[in-house]
């Protein structure tokens, strides 16, 4: 069903405001995740904090996308170009996290424990649903792709948040220092999948223009 004007405008206004608490979310837990990792030596938090970093540009391509949407020659330019951007960014980030992960186990470099980022990762299992299914219920009324992909971010964040805790609380509890470097390479197939269905153009809902 095609929506009025009035009610797309709505719907545009209601997608702003989740993307930027997306984005604003996103830029404290990349912060907190990063300067966690840094301390610890953590490679699944570095990970998880450059992700972070890639969501908040991606919500930045989104918030393009919304603001064009009454122009449907730039919206289209604009989907493609978020969708290219969401695509290449986090084939780049799997590349990372994948090199980091097996030099980490290669050279058995143990990480300190992070209670931070254990709180970090609790804190991302809580938000990141909440907002994901919001931001897909805009983004299936206004038929985008590319704020489509961008809800599957946060999505892909709630499963990285998952395996982040996983490997911070083997560390932490039980000492398997390893745990963290296969947290790592786990978030790789997740990180890279989503990249390689940004660069088809690919959304995650089929009736997405």
């Amino acid at each position: 069903m095609i929506a009025t004007p009035s009610a797309r405008d709505a719907l545009v206004r209601r997608g702003e405001g989740l993307t930027r608490a997306t984005l604003g979310y996103n830029v404290v837990e990349g912060i907190v995740a990063i300067a966690s990792a840094l301390a610890s030596g953590s490679v699944a938090l570095l990970g998880f904090g450059i992700d972070s970093f890639i969501e908040v540009a991606a919500s930045v391509a989104a918030l393009g996308r919304l603001r064009a949407d009454h122009d449907t020659a730039r919206r289209e330019r604009a989907e493609r170009r978020a969708l290219r951007f969401i695509g290449i960014s986090f084939l780049l980030l799997a590349a990372y996290v994948a090199a980091d992960a097996v030099q980490a186990l290669w050279t058995r470099s143990a990480p300190d424990e992070s209670w931070p980022g254990i709180a970090l990762a609790i804190a991302s299992l809580v938000v990141m649903p909440w907002l994901a299914r919001r931001k897909r219920a805009v983004a299936t009324a206004l038929h985008s792709g590319a704020l489509t992909a961008e809800a599957r971010q946060t999505d892909i964040c709630f499963y990285l948040s998952g395996i982040l805790l996983v490997g911070l609380v083997l560390n932490a509890t039980v000492g398997w220092w390893w745990a963290d470097p296969v947290a790592g390479l786990a978030m790789v197939p997740l990180i890279a999948w989503e990249g390689i269905a940004g660069l088809r153009g690919r959304s995650h809902c089929a009736d997405c223009a």
